[in-house]
């Protein structure tokens, strides 16, 4: 009975969660990109996402009144019916085990994904684009503020 074509085609017919007798669900692109970049920005050592342009960029939408915060920076997915992939941008914390750092984003950025959305999760990519060393930000601020006296 293992080979009878129809109890192929009920199995094939039934994808999980997301594919029912009562219809199906469709998860766009951006929902899975927020829910990835909100998972990854919650793993302690990760200072930003994104690379050097989108960083820039997101500075800049941060300064327009009434901009929201794009979630979405540094990621890119693609989705499946089944399943999703996930690319990170990321920057790091200085003194962060880069290898530590980017188990505990997969672990984080799958766990959420998978609960949410029903998706199987088949790769998470992380590309470190720059360290992040404590202090780099405020000594630039602080030099910016004594030649404007």
């Amino acid at each position: 009975m293992a080979n009878n074509p129809t109890t192929t085609a009920v199995a094939a017919a039934t994808n999980g969660p997301l594919v029912t007798s009562h219809g199906s669900t469709t998860i766009a692109n951006v929902v899975v990109s927020k829910i990835a970049g909100l998972a990854a920005r919650e793993v302690d050592g990760v200072y930003d996402l994104g690379g050097n342009a989108s960083r820039a960029v997101g500075a800049l939408r941060e300064r327009i009144p009434g901009a929201t915060t794009n979630y979405a920076q540094g990621v890119s997915v693609e989705v499946g019916e089944k399943q999703a992939a996930v690319d990170l941008d990321i920057v790091a914390e200085f003194g962060v085990s880069i290898a530590d750092l980017a188990a505990g984003i997969r672990r984080n950025v799958i766990a959420a994904t998978e609960r949410m959305t029903g998706l199987e999760v088949v790769e998470v990519n992380i590309t470190v684009h720059d360290v992040h060393v404590a202090g780099e930000d405020a000594d630039s601020a602080d030099s910016q503020l004594t030649r404007v006296e």
